[in-house]
């Protein structure tokens, strides 16, 4: 079908090819798998979040609106790198597009300025910093600008991993600019990241949002603990290896601290690999260089900090090692989706150790480095997400499942993907013996299901243990039942390991507010009846097993029950009949407009998680509220009778 935008921005002198001649001149003979949907949303809908994979094809679905609608649409972006990039191709194809960027000397900028309010342009990539500097809002007025897409949208988001101050000024270009369409996009947000994203930019609580695409099971995930530099370096050359063949191939080596980039850069090297370091430390000639090298093949392995990788599209990256766990799991799935983007196997490796919790933590409490701490609030926040990505090292479960769980793509779990550590060692029956495992999982499973919302995963596993000194096993009743000593003969940091493995896997979840209490999923219940096999590792008893990682046992105080850790891994809207997703969506609005109402993140007004338990419970009052996980009294007291009447208006006749 050729389609053919009418309407604004399609007037005399402009041409306004259709979909196919837009593609054509683009590069691209079709469309992915889900992008024709989002472009047609964009241009009729007007508004649009979308949140897809790194290598998704994002770049598209502003690209091509901006060929079809006259006028000149605004990109921003904090990745100078991939404003050059895309204006590089773009020129060569015939459109005509530039950015603006520090990096520019003042002529330059003031010719491209010049060239941009005659309407020279069809795209003009801009970093968000741009949007504070004077008199360049007053030039935005001077042109027809029919879409504003904002790239990177999770930075506007004071929840999400990698929040920017400046992103908060784009809200105000929105709101001045009211006649552009607007696309957010991003390949890292959560529900909680998303709903703050719409509230920022100023968009309507029902905007679109099209999720797709996070499933990326050509990707061997891997998962290794350390005890020494040397066992790190073995790990790293055999990975190396295995991936890349004599001269073919590229691999990217993320280190947590600029000292330790150059130094297995320099290890590498010495080694021969074609190896340069990459660090925000470094002068931008020599960044830029590295870059280049890099995009050009001549460097093979690249050796960096977090700051490399933003925009780069090679699609031969066949391994991606982190010496260190990066920030959190959103941190982690970004920078492994930089490998295999031609669909090629590619292998992923991540290495822990002890020292990774104090080193994150003093990263977190450092701050960005400007002087000033950072806000109590913020730290917990990040240390909530470090440990998610900890709790998810430990592993048990498929690593990608656990990951789309994570995302809330339930629809592309792999029901295991047999490529990651763990599966390959059910596969190759390196663990327990199956039947044992089942035994076991439905233990655990039982007592949390004997537990289930009154206690918290301590008691949990003092039932199975048969801990006689749990004064609450005596009184409730529980160390009367056949659960009780179940597993007396494995130690209490063993029986919390396996509890939480059930929780990745996601058949264990947590309610409670401040003090967690464990509950048992619908996936849960069906493993524990053995309607579903019990698929897990097992923890290792006394040393890690190879593929295992043991950092994760110091991760109770992660799991806190306000919707952060708990909710992660949850079972998303799994047992949702369709009354209640209506009544979750109707919910998440008002959440919407509460949060913008008040300045406030959506999170703050409660989390996912209790806007499904209301959807699900559907209290009628205050008292009945106040059952539901993550609402306290005085969140009952700020909110409630505005939750309770979105509750009443979509009550069932």
């Amino acid at each position: 079908m050729r389609q053919q935008v009418t309407g604004e921005n399609t007037g005399a002198g402009c041409a306004a090819p259709d979909f196919t001649d837009a593609l054509t001149m683009l590069g691209f003979e079709s469309f992915r798998p889900g992008q024709r949907e989002a472009v047609e949303t964009l241009l009729e809908e007007r508004r649009l979040l979308l949140v897809a994979p790194t290598g998704g094809g994002k770049s598209l679905i502003y690209q091509l609106p901006a060929v079809i609608l006259c006028g000149t649409t605004l990109v921003i972006s904090p990745l100078v790198s991939l404003m050059n990039d895309q204006v590089a191709s773009l020129t060569a194809r015939g459109v005509p597009a530039t950015y603006l960027a520090s990096t520019l000397d003042a002529a330059e900028q003031r010719r491209r300025l010049d060239a941009m309010a005659g309407g020279e342009y069809r795209l003009v990539y801009l970093a968000p910093e741009r949007l504070a500097l004077p008199g360049f809002r007053s030039l935005l007025d001077r042109i027809d600008c029919p879409l504003i897409a904002v790239d990177e949208a999770h930075c506007i988001s004071e929840w999400g991993h990698d929040f920017r101050p400046e992103y908060m000024q784009i809200g105000a270009l929105i709101a001045q600019m009211a006649g552009a369409r607007v696309l957010a996009c991003t390949a890292t947000a959560t529900p909680v990241v998303r709903d703050e994203i719409v509230a920022r930019l100023g968009l309507d609580p029902d905007t679109r949002q099209i999720v797709r695409g996070f499933a990326r099971p050509n990707l061997s995930l891997r998962v290794r603990e350390v005890n020494s530099g040397r066992q790190r370096h073995e790990l790293v050359d055999a990975l190396l290896a295995e991936a890349l063949a004599p001269g073919a191939g590229t691999a990217i080596v993320y280190a947590p601290t600029r000292r330790a980039t150059e130094e297995e850069a320099a290890r590498l090297a010495a080694d021969g690999w074609s190896t340069r370091a990459y660090h925000a430390g470094l002068p931008g000639p020599v960044r830029e260089s590295v870059q280049q090298e890099f995009d050009a093949g001549s460097c093979q392995v690249v050796v960096a900090t977090n700051a490399f990788g933003m925009g780069i599209d090679r699609p031969d990256v066949r391994a991606v090692v982190h010496l260190a766990p990066p920030g959190s799991i959103e941190a982690y799935y970004q920078e492994v989706g930089r490998a295999g983007r031609d669909g090629g196997d590619s292998f992923c490796l991540l290495l822990t150790a002890a020292g990774d919790m104090p080193l994150r933590r003093r990263l977190i409490e450092r701050g960005s480095g400007d002087g000033k701490p950072p806000a109590a609030e913020a730290i917990q926040h990040k240390w909530n997400l470090f440990l998610e990505l900890m709790r998810w090292a430990e592993g048990g479960s498929c690593r990608h499942d656990a990951i789309l769980r994570y995302f809330g793509d339930e629809e592309e779990t792999l029901a295991g993907c047999g490529r990651c550590d763990v599966c390959t060692e059910m596969a190759l029956g390196a663990g327990d013996d199956p039947e044992a495992v089942s035994l076991i999982v439905r233990k655990a499973l039982s007592a949390v299901a004997r537990v289930n919302g009154r206690f918290g995963i301590q008691v949990a596993a003092n039932l199975l243990r048969g801990n006689e000194g749990d004064e609450r096993l005596g009184w409730s009743g529980l160390a009367a039942t056949p659960t009780f000593g179940s597993l007396a003969g494995r130690s209490q940091d063993w029986l919390l390991k396996l509890l939480r493995r059930c929780v990745t896997a996601g058949w264990v979840d947590f309610t409670g507010g401040s003090r967690p209490l464990v509950v048992l999923t619908g996936e849960g219940r069906a493993v524990m009846r053995g309607d579903a096999p019990a698929r897990l590792v097992l923890p290792p008893v006394n040393e890690p097993r190879k593929g295992r990682t043991g950092s994760a046992g110091r991760l109770g105080a992660g799991l806190d029950g306000n919707g952060t850790a708990g909710r992660a891994l949850s079972a998303g809207d799994a047992g949702l009949d369709d009354g209640a997703r209506a009544l979750f969506e109707a919910l998440r609005r008002h959440r919407l407009e509460l949060a913008r109402a008040e300045s406030l993140p959506p999170y703050v007004i409660a989390s996912d998680r209790t806007l499904r338990e209301i959807a699900r419970q559907r209290p009628r009052s205050v008292e009945e509220l106040l059952l539901v996980h993550g609402i306290g009294r005085s969140r009952a007291e700020r909110y409630g009778a505005g939750l309770l009447a979105v509750v009443s208006s979509l009550a069932r006749p």
